[in-house]
């Protein structure tokens, strides 16, 4: 098994996606990138600590590639907006790749490259390419909370137009 970790806004709407994926195997919401020791999701709301709410997502690389999860990832978020998505605003929700290896480096450089270059984006990327740090495990509440809330109104208005959307585009790939 290997690991991409991703940050894109709310981590509910990029772990609800990735764990419907084929070669998956669990995406877990936390955080990374801060300089507080065992932060709170109250500390993190303040957008003081420096982390961002990400997901770990753990997969089988002969199902499901890096690249393929990178590409799924940046479908899934607007990856233009600065310390943003929707109404989530703060450094907590920016759009950022934490890189385990030089190898996972290189395939984010190039896929940025890839996702600049196709022209589906009239801002710049601004997605940071960051150095993988401490994971900060999210309480349980914040698990698979989308499955566990699907008629919450923020899971209706944010999450479920994110999976129409991985079904629509990615549906050879979805579980």
């Amino acid at each position: 098994m290997q690991q991409a970790i991703v940050a894109g806004g709310c981590f509910w709407c990029i772990e609800a996606p990735m764990q419907r994926l084929k070669g998956v195997n669990s995406a877990t919401s936390g955080y990374m990138g801060g300089k507080i020791n065992n932060p709170s999701y109250q500390q993190i709301c303040t957008g003081t600590t420096g982390h961002a709410e990400v997901v770990i997502i753990t997969f089988d690389a002969t199902l499901i590639s890096y690249q393929q999860i990178l590409q799924v990832f940046f479908a899934l978020h607007d990856p233009t907006m600065l310390n943003q998505q929707g109404n989530d605003r703060g450094t907590q929700y920016r759009s950022a790749i934490f890189y385990q290896n030089e190898q996972q480096l290189k395939l984010a450089k190039q896929e940025i490259t890839g996702q600049t270059e196709s022209g589906e984006y009239s801002a710049a990327i601004v997605t940071t390419l960051e150095p993988e740090q401490e994971f900060y495990i999210a309480d349980e509440v914040h698990q698979h909370y989308y499955d566990k809330n699907p008629y919450q109104p923020y899971c209706q208005i944010m999450i479920a137009p994110k999976l129409a959307k991985l079904e629509s585009l990615f549906r050879d790939k979805v579980k």
